[in-house]
């Protein structure tokens, strides 16, 4: 569908997607209703803040209870800027990607060390942050301070897609979606006409309504315009290329337990799950198998492909070997500092009780859970 076209269908499609948010906007804790943002309220940039880099790759459903801990536990940017990476990284622990969770908190120190604490509103200064996108600086420009920003997420794409049956494919069909979106999004001229409340009632048409899979066209307020549902091949758009096939790597972890305390090991800054807390491994890699070898000298118990995990662009099996020599030496003035050797500097020991606390990555809890059912069987 030709940009003209596109434009002539525009006014009426917005109209009707804002009015259809007034009476269906989901009730989010990092949102303010619609009612509220008509006469003029916005929401905290901060909660915006965090609730876009939280939602990245992760289900609205999984983010609610991580955005209310971390508000709890730190309820301003400032209070965020002054933790501790690693207690930051434990507590994101579980959604992935922990990317996102380092360049969260490097982003809370440079708002605070030379922002004074205060989020820019215009999108070209949002975009200078640590971790922040297009995508996320749009987005808080538009709901943050109600700028006019083009706001194009996945919900957002496939509607869009749908609705002008962009059948460029993916990524290059990225373009024409944000030239069809920049079309529908209004000026900002009122608080009811603003762009942040039009991204979100769009985010929830697409999440609730214009799904993926089995799409609920009988709901949906802008059925009478949709190109892809008068064509009757919805689930086409956005039309996405090939898939390729994920490679699957084999890695292992050594499990070392002595006292009811389990080693773990402090990952290394940079490459995958880095800065956080895990057991140790074989040096396994998206790009390569791990070698196998254990940290130490000993008698170990070899368990074979106790976990199955897929990321992005490879999956990975993982054994476990569990240690089963009697004694390792630890240092006396810590009793969770453990002297290892070079392989293992700075582990600690950590209560087998407490190990929820340890904000292990999925991967690695899935692992200790096993072993931790193991053991209750025996």
């Amino acid at each position: 569908m030709g940009v003209d076209k596109i434009t002539g269908k525009a006014q009426n499609i917005t109209a009707k997607i804002s009015a259809h948010y007034v009476d269906n906007a989901r009730n989010l804790p990092w949102r303010v209703p619609p009612e509220l943002s008509a006469a003029g309220r916005l929401p905290d940039p901060y909660h915006v803040w965090l609730s876009e880099v939280m939602l990245q790759q992760t289900t609205v459903a999984a983010v609610i209870a991580y955005f209310q801990k971390f508000t709890k536990r730190w309820p301003t940017v400032a209070d965020l800027a002054k933790a501790d990476e690693a207690d930051v990284l434990a507590a994101w622990a579980g959604l992935g990607y922990y990317a996102r969770a380092r360049n969260l908190h490097k982003c809370a120190c440079y708002v605070c060390d030379n922002l004074s604490g205060i989020f820019p509103s215009e999108e070209k200064e949002l975009l200078k942050l640590p971790g922040i996108g297009a995508y996320t600086a749009a987005a808080i420009a538009a709901i943050a301070f109600g700028q006019r920003a083009v706001v194009v997420d996945a919900n957002i794409e496939r509607l869009v897609a749908r609705l002008f049956a962009i059948d460029t494919p993916l990524p290059k069909g990225k373009a024409d979606i944000r030239i069809a979106m920049d079309a529908l999004t209004p000026d900002a001229r009122t608080p009811r006409d603003s762009a942040g409340d039009f991204a979100q009632a769009c985010m929830d048409i697409g999440a609730s309504i214009c799904s993926a899979k089995a799409p609920k066209c009988e709901t949906c307020p802008v059925q009478a315009d949709c190109a892809a549902y008068a064509k009757g091949d919805q689930e086409r758009y956005p039309v996405k290329p090939p898939k390729k096939a994920k490679p699957t790597r084999r890695g292992r972890f050594f499990w070392i337990e002595q006292d009811d305390k389990l080693l773990l090991v402090t990952r290394p800054a940079k490459g995958m799950l880095g800065s956080m807390r895990a057991l140790p491994d074989d040096d396994w890699a998206a790009g390569k198998d791990g070698h196998g070898q254990p940290p130490l000298d000993g008698n170990w118990q070899l368990h074979e492909n106790v976990v199955q995990h897929s990321f992005t662009h490879f999956s990975l099996e993982v054994d476990l070997a569990v240690y089963q020599t009697e004694k390792i030496v630890i240092n006396k003035g810590d009793n969770r500092k453990a002297e290892l050797g070079p392989q293992l500097d700075d582990a600690i020991w950590w209560p087998v009780h407490e190990i929820e606390d340890a904000g292990l990555p999925t991967l690695f809890a899935k692992a200790v859970d096993w072993a931790v059912k193991r053991k209750l069987k025996e």
